[in-house]
């Protein structure tokens, strides 16, 4: 995660209710309607359910109390107000009570087709639909209590599992690839990248090779990997997931499939 952000969370009043003004709102739009013909050819029908539950406006910034009463009816989920960033101790410390954190702000229209940051269209536009899935609620219930308890060392390489699927996942559907991943199904470019062009590698989802594969955050993906179905995720968090840690730290890392970033010089 980036250091420093441009980018202040907006505080919600008593009520969870926050005013977004009329250009945050316009933004918000969009984003909505340019991203909303995109995935509903190519997600899983688990987030197109997902959408249809969460019935997310498309002429305003959702408010999450909204959202939180049909997270908390279908899985237990809610969603937390955080600020643009939090550190890794609290992102796994929320997933562990069954909140998801949402940072309240929205993009800029300097970075309207990318940023670093979540922003809330990325966390409820990308992943809240899914957080209405038995599923997913259950296998990122368990990634953040695995988090939660674990050292450092081995949450990094947490993330890797965590940004190959919950961020960056393809699944198997009726023999067709669609899209799972929240990092995939907020932007406009890696959504139609990620299925339809030749360039990236894609492979069966194992949780150890995850484990192992390094990833950039500030380029297209060159490697996606793919669930055999979408109940799959019941599986993997059954796994005994630190075992594999372990077991990934002994093999080491994968040669990287993208070139090191540049570093600026100064």
């Amino acid at each position: 995660m980036p250091k420093t952000t441009q980018y202040a969370s907006r505080e919600s009043d008593g009520s969870g209710h926050i005013a977004w003004s009329t250009e945050e709102n316009q933004i918000w739009s969009e984003l909505y309607s340019r991203q909303i013909p995109l995935v509903k050819e190519r997600a899983c029908d688990e987030y197109i359910e997902g959408l249809r539950l969460l019935n997310l406006s498309e002429n305003c910034i959702p408010q999450l109390p909204d959202i939180n009463r049909v997270l908390l009816e279908r899985t237990g989920w809610q969603t937390a107000e955080v600020p643009a960033l939090i550190p890794f101790g609290e992102f796994f410390r929320l997933l562990a009570n069954k909140q998801f954190p949402v940072a309240t702000f929205i993009r800029s229209r300097e970075e309207f087709d990318y940023l670093q940051e979540p922003d809330i269209f990325h966390e409820v536009f990308g992943h809240c639909p899914l957080l209405t899935n038995p599923a997913f609620a259950h296998f990122t219930h368990t990634y953040g209590k695995l988090g939660l308890a674990a050292s450092k060392e081995d949450r990094i390489y947490l993330a890797r599992l965590y940004w190959f699927t919950v961020e960056f996942g393809l699944v198997k559907a009726k023999n067709e690839l669609k899209i799972y991943g929240g990092g995939i199904l907020s932007s406009p470019g890696e959504t139609i990248y990620s299925l339809d062009s030749d360039v990236p590698v894609r492979k069966p989802l194992t949780a150890i090779d995850a484990l192992r594969t390094p990833y950039r955050i500030d380029i297209m993906q060159p490697l996606y990997y793919i669930l055999p179905e979408f109940d799959h995720l019941f599986e993997l968090a059954e796994m005994d997931i630190m075992a594999l840690v372990e077991k990934a730290k002994s093999l080491g890392l994968f040669a990287p499939l993208f070139e090191p970033k540049e570093k600026k010089a100064g």
